[in-house]
């Protein structure tokens, strides 16, 4: 579904994915009710990133194959997304936005923040803060490249879900691991082999990762 939703910079082009429909008696269909809403941010607008990156689309097919409606959003100044790049202090704004749709839009289902790269850091460190959400999930996330900005993700006890390709040139995962050496219980990190930083041919193993990761999850 396409849709915009109101941003602090003006509107945000967004695409919500829900989990499919389901038939209790004949002739009659009952929406399922999402086992959690996620909203998913997509990697650094100056390089190329959207919300129709493959990995963030991937992500949120296999997200709403164990029953999550996912939200994926252009960050201000990408696609139709009105406002200009501002560096990470304006994206995180615009994610604090798109938990606010998605809170508003399923006020039963848990929320949880989630993203690929720059998403992922903007992601983390909005969801470690918010008390609304219940759980955070980084792909690839840029633990060297955000000047240590990591805080609100050190300090949290909310469980915390990793993906991460071993031939990532641009968050090495060496780095990841050190990093989450770091991080306080619950969390869990998936290694995809032969994967780079966006997980170039990859891309499904993420969606199939996230199923394997979270398929279980209370």
């Amino acid at each position: 579904m396409h849709l915009e939703i109101a941003g602090p910079g003006g509107r945000l082009e967004a695409l919500l994915d829900e989990p499919p429909a389901w038939r209790t008696t004949p002739g009659e269909i009952v929406p399922t009710s999402p086992r959690a809403a996620v909203v998913l941010g997509h990697p650094h607008p100056q390089y190329g990133g959207s919300m129709h990156t493959k990995a963030v689309y991937q992500a949120a097919k296999g997200l709403t194959r164990i029953g999550c409606a996912v939200l994926r959003f252009n960050f201000r100044g990408v696609g139709t997304s009105e406002g200009e790049f501002d560096n990470g202090r304006g994206e995180r704004d615009d994610f604090r936005a798109a938990l606010d749709f998605l809170a508003n839009r399923y006020p039963r289902a848990p929320l949880w923040a989630g993203g690929v790269s720059f998403g992922a850091w903007i992601a983390l460190e909005i969801g470690a803060a918010d008390p609304r959400v219940s759980l955070l999930l980084g792909i690839a996330p840029p633990v060297k490249r955000q000047n240590d900005e990591w805080t609100s993700t050190l300090e949290t006890n909310k469980p915390k879900f990793f993906i991460q390709g071993d031939l990532d040139d641009i968050c090495p995962l060496k780095d990841l691991w050190a990093f989450y050496g770091q991080l306080r219980e619950p969390r869990e990190l998936v290694v995809i082999d032969g994967a780079s930083h966006l997980f170039d041919g990859k891309t499904e193993e993420v969606g199939e990762a996230l199923e394997d990761l979270l398929g279980d999850f209370d």
